[in-house]
């Protein structure tokens, strides 16, 4: 039985003659009343009652014609679904990334939302280690990464170019300094990420190679916490630039530059090789490409081999 079947029998059960439903559908009778006869062959039963002259339908048919109604109209529905789904009327975009990758997403999403707003977004905060894994195992569509992903599965883009910055309080004796050295350093407290990272390690190196201690008295949870506990005036940290953009340009934090120590990284958009994007993914892309093209600067959209 197929829907193309039961087009016609809809057809002719609703205008009660063959010939008239041959007309709408634009068949001739004698296509019509062949579509019908190889329907009732392969479901056993008679649908139209031959002894009246106009359609009538019998037990069978009527119970079919019920059916067929809704198999039509689901038909339809997914016609139209996957036709909002192309329009970018409806859909789903997700995105795994990490407190830290979240926010070079902000500006990105705002543009997204703003040329498409029937689209829900979904960001999952995911430690970086792990998101590799969710976009592959299809639990994210798009993942953001601040190191390159040893996995050839996955397509990478470099969207973003983020800098360790040292940061300090605005009354602390370093904030008038246009720039320090790692030995100046050796003495302060330094409020850090309880989450470890390789950055950590390249910091913790540079110290050594100088032969300077670097005293983390204390781990808090998220950026957040150490950007307000530093304002506070206590102690001192190394910050994603893009973390603390805001609070420098408010003078709520001093930036100060660290002769020695100039670690950079790139933020990665990460999605699947073997999968299609949905057309809600693709057009996240095109967005992540335009707002590189308008901002410049630190933004980038660099396809990775």
């Amino acid at each position: 039985m197929e829907l193309s079947q039961l087009e016609v029998f809809i057809a002719v059960a609703r205008e009660r003659r063959f010939s008239r439903a041959a007309e709408k559908l634009h068949r001739t009778q004698s296509a019509v009343s062949q579509t019908i006869r190889k329907l009732e062959d392969e479901l056993g039963e008679a649908l139209f009652d031959r002894s009246s002259h106009e359609g009538v339908l019998t037990d069978a048919g009527q119970v079919l014609y019920e059916y067929a109604e809704k198999l039509l109209n689901l038909r339809q529905n997914a016609q139209e679904s996957l036709a909002d789904l192309r329009e970018l009327q409806k859909g789903k975009l997700m995105i795994a990334a990490n407190e830290f990758t979240a926010l070079y997403l902000l500006p990105v999403l705002a543009e997204y939302r703003r040329l498409h707003p029937m689209i829900k977004i979904t960001v999952q905060r995911s430690l970086g280690s792990r998101i590799p894994d969710d976009v592959l195992q299809h639990s994210s569509e798009f993942g953001v990464l601040s190191y390159r992903p040893e996995e050839p599965r996955l397509h990478s883009i470099v969207t973003y170019l983020d800098e360790l910055v040292f940061v300090v309080p605005p009354r602390h004796p370093l904030a008038s300094a246009p720039a320090v050295s790692i030995r100046q350093l050796g003495a302060e407290s330094f409020v850090a990420h309880i989450v470890s990272s390789p950055y950590r390690e390249k910091v913790l190196q540079t110290f050594q190679k100088h032969k300077t201690p670097l005293h983390m008295d204390l781990e808090l949870p998220t950026l957040q916490a150490i950007k307000q506990f530093v304002a506070m005036g206590n102690g001192v940290a190394l910050m994603p630039e893009i973390s603390v953009e805001t609070e420098v340009a408010r003078g709520e934090l001093i930036r100060i530059p660290v002769r020695e120590l100039r670690v950079q990284r790139k933020l990665r958009l990460v999605y699947r090789k073997e999968a299609g994007l949905s057309h809600a993914g693709c057009a996240f892309l095109k967005v992540a490409e335009t707002v590189a093209l308008q901002r410049g600067g630190h933004y980038r959209f660099q396809r990775e081999i």
